[in-house]
């Protein structure tokens, strides 16, 4: 076995296995009507259910056969955004039907990593490296200028927007170790969040707006690479009651995007196997 997709109910703290598979598969999102749960894998997007009742179904993303895991559905269900490689040879955005089609490039600078949708709908929150230089932007799905958030302190990844649209929550290595941070969509009020020994990447606030979901990694290790052992934690909205929910061999891939359920009692995440030689 090589991936096991999984939902951690917050409540009961029990997990449940919706799929497993020889193959990888990578950053789980749940739709808005909870429908469906969308994964990346060898390039492309599946949808599957929640319930593992049925395999997972391709779904048609034209040219873009080269998905990484930086995927989300739209707060009204209507459009998945992806970032693919094949056009540029760098990572970019597209905006796509949710029933598949054809992509709409997002962004012209690049390359751009999506990582957040603003809960009306209006905009995304991205990672864009400019002169090698990790910042957070923010962009209209309709297209037009991008909204530059931070300034090169440190490297700037992973943004994700608040259930109010009142913040912007983010990982940056400003004060030297990966930390959770938070601003507001204009730039405002920036907020260090967690400041502990260890690595801490992708932070998702819940729909219920009261609680972040995010990973750890030992203090040693640089980037989120995949196949380590790794804390799935979770934290008040301001940074308080910090807490490990589980350990688990992962990484890259277990929770890089949004993955709450529509009712914020559970989310999903990825658990991996060692690859076999």
């Amino acid at each position: 076995m090589r991936s096991s997709l999984e939902i951690f109910d917050i409540r009961t703290r029990e997990h449940r296995v919706v799929w497993q598979t020889e193959r990888l598969i990578e950053a789980p999102n749940w739709s808005p009507d909870g429908g469906y749960l969308l994964v990346n894998s060898d390039g492309l997007l599946y949808r599957l259910p929640p319930d593992g009742s049925e395999e997972p179904r391709q779904i048609d993303t034209g040219f873009a056969t080269r998905c990484n895991n930086d995927h989300g559905i739209s707060p009204d269900g209507r459009f998945i955004m992806l970032c693919d490689k094949v056009e540029h040879g760098k990572t970019c955005m597209y905006i796509l039907p949710a029933e598949g089609g054809t992509p709409r490039q997002m962004t012209e600078n690049l390359p751009s990593y999506w990582h957040g949708w603003s809960p009306d709908g209006r905009f995304v929150s991205y990672c864009g490296i400019r002169d090698q230089i990790f910042d957070i932007y923010t962009i209209s799905v309709e297209g037009g200028f991008e909204t530059r958030l931070t300034f090169g302190e440190g490297r700037n990844d992973g943004p994700d927007w608040s259930a109010d649209g009142e913040w912007i929550y983010f990982n940056s290595s400003r004060t030297g170790l990966m930390q959770i941070w938070r601003i507001r969509p204009d730039g405002r009020d920036l907020q260090q969040l967690t400041d502990d020994d260890f690595g801490n990447w992708f932070a998702h606030p819940s729909p219920k707006g009261d609680k972040v979901v995010l990973i750890s990694y030992d203090p040693e290790v640089f980037d989120h690479p995949r196949d380590l052992d790794v804390r799935m934690r979770l934290m008040d909205m301001d940074g308080g009651n910090l807490e490990t929910l589980f350990e688990l061999f992962g990484g890259q891939g277990t929770i890089n995007v949004p993955s709450w359920s529509p009712d914020g009692d559970e989310f999903a995440y990825v658990r991996y196997f060692p690859a076999k030689d």
